[in-house]
């Protein structure tokens, strides 16, 4: 198959070129290894919209940073998706480190981030009671926030196809080579490809593709990042998002709520050679526990309903490596996207979308269509709206994930939307069934029913994530015969 634009991976980073692109008369592809979108770094991170005052001024990370704040209020009332901007706190409880944050603040003022803020002692305990009693001061920007991570991912790449561009799944990208007619050759798993262009979003995987065609070899650090995630029921612990101060390692163990009334704690920083392991350890969840504590006081950890981890792509020099590779023309790289990736995500696109823009010509659709809504949510509705809904699809009032009220007709939603869940995972990261404080004990049986209903599969096909993760592996009646 031969498109004008191939994408390689369908995280935030893929999902919102992709998208860029598909407001242009132009032939775009993405592929991914994986079974769906959302399956690497963009599904386990910390969920945040960052201000912008950490990254090193004039940097592509402080620029797109910026940008992709800017760009989160238009982009998440047209796609959808649920955003809010609840301000952060970076707290410092050393006296003798109080410099520091006025380093943080002129970095952020250079940097052009608006509604920061240096608090004193006095000022961060009034607006976030529950911070150690230690702090010395703190810095507030306003314009940071908390966003569904699944969502925003999701969107874009569903809004992508929508408007043409096709999404090519359990695609592992094995080999690229330019040949004599000019065009990339993709040699993957399932098939191959030819493209004009390549835009290299593969995440902690973008090293071995940019490797692949050029001289001057980049590398990318798995840094694996441990999470707590605790129950809705202690979601308002604070209010903000906590930051510790900045180290090399990245912006520490933050304490923040989510958009769906969760708290979340971590991450860790741990540098390893393993660009799938994301396994969590008693080590890190110590080190979590212990870090949180120093900013946060009387932290509910007790109401912890799970623990993950997930990789941040960490590049030698700390910087988002963005636009054509100079000894591979027609290359394009998005690597290094680690922290602050989940903000930069839409400013990324933008950026590399308007770069292909003016290198191929490219001519704005009359009919591009920027909006899309997001699985219908009855409890979002009035009693007398929900009724009339169940009234005219009775699936609205069967639950079938009892922590998170999800019902039936959300996840059938799910699964015949565009870019639709194949999986127990593809169901969880568009509904949240699975998500509450059972973690799927109840629901995934009733899960799996469905799935294997809609997609004409057999129980033993369903997988927890794709590949080989099936949950049922044969029936016990013929086990038993």
């Amino acid at each position: 198959m031969t498109y004008d634009v191939i994408i390689i991976g369908a995280g935030v980073t893929g999902a919102a070129v992709a998208r860029e692109l598909s407001r242009y008369q132009t032939e775009v592809c993405v592929l991914e290894k994986e079974e769906d979108v959302c399956c690497g770094t963009s599904k386990a991170n910390s969920a945040i919209i960052h201000a912008g005052y950490d990254a090193e001024p004039g940097s592509n990370m402080a620029k797109m940073n910026v940008r992709g704040n800017e760009m989160m209020d238009e982009l998440c009332r047209d796609l959808d998706i649920p955003f809010k901007r609840n301000g952060s706190l970076v707290v410092c409880v050393h006296k003798e480190e109080l410099p520091g944050l006025k380093e943080l603040y002129d970095r952020g003022i250079k940097n052009g981030v608006p509604g920061m803020k240096l608090l004193t002692r006095e000022e961060a305990l009034a607006m976030e009671p529950n911070i150690s009693d230690d702090v010395q001061g703190a810095l507030f920007a306003e314009t940071a926030g908390i966003i569904c991570p699944f969502k925003l991912n999701i969107a874009m790449a569903e809004n992508a196809n929508v408007n043409g561009v096709d999404f090519r799944f359990n695609t592992r990208v094995e080999k690229i080579t330019k040949e004599a007619d000019g065009l990339w050759h993709i040699r993957t798993c399932n098939g191959e490809y030819k493209t004009r262009y390549v835009v290299n979003a593969a995440g902690v995987y973008a090293d071995v593709l940019h490797n692949m065609v050029s001289e001057q070899k980049i590398n990318i650090i798995e840094r694996r990042g441990e999470y707590y995630l605790l129950d809705r029921t202690v979601g308002n612990h604070v209010s903000h998002t906590i930051f510790p101060q900045p180290t090399k390692y990245g912006k520490g163990v933050l304490v923040a709520p989510t958009v769906h009334g969760n708290l979340l704690v971590g991450p860790t920083a741990i540098d390893q050679e393993d660009k799938d392991a994301t396994n969590t350890t008693q080590l890190g969840m110590n080190e979590i526990t212990a870090k949180a504590s120093e900013n946060v006081r009387n932290l509910p950890l007790r109401s912890v309903i799970t623990s993950f981890s997930g990789l941040r792509a960490h590049e030698d020099h700390h910087e988002f490596i963005l636009g054509e590779v100079s000894d591979a023309p027609g290359f394009i790289d998005c690597a290094g996207i680690e922290s602050p990736g989940l903000t930069s995500s839409p400013a990324i696109g933008e950026y590399i979308a308007e770069l292909l823009r003016e290198k191929m010509g490219l001519t704005a659709k009359e009919n591009w269509i920027s909006t899309r809504k997001d699985v219908l949510d009855p409890k979002k509705l009035s009693l007398e709206e929900r009724n009339e809904l169940i009234k005219q699809n009775p699936a609205y009032g069967q639950i079938i994930c009892r922590c998170e009220s999800v019902t039936e007709g959300e996840i059938l939603d799910a699964i015949r939307r565009p870019l639709g869940a194949r999986s127990l995972d593809g169901v969880k990261r568009r509904t949240r069934a699975g998500m509450g404080r059972c973690q799927s004990g109840f629901c995934s049986p009733r899960v799996m029913d469905i799935l294997s209903r809609e997609l004409g599969l057999p129980l033993t096909e369903i997988t927890k994530s794709g590949g080989k993760s099936n949950i049922v592996l044969e029936h016990s009646k013929e086990v038993a015969e």
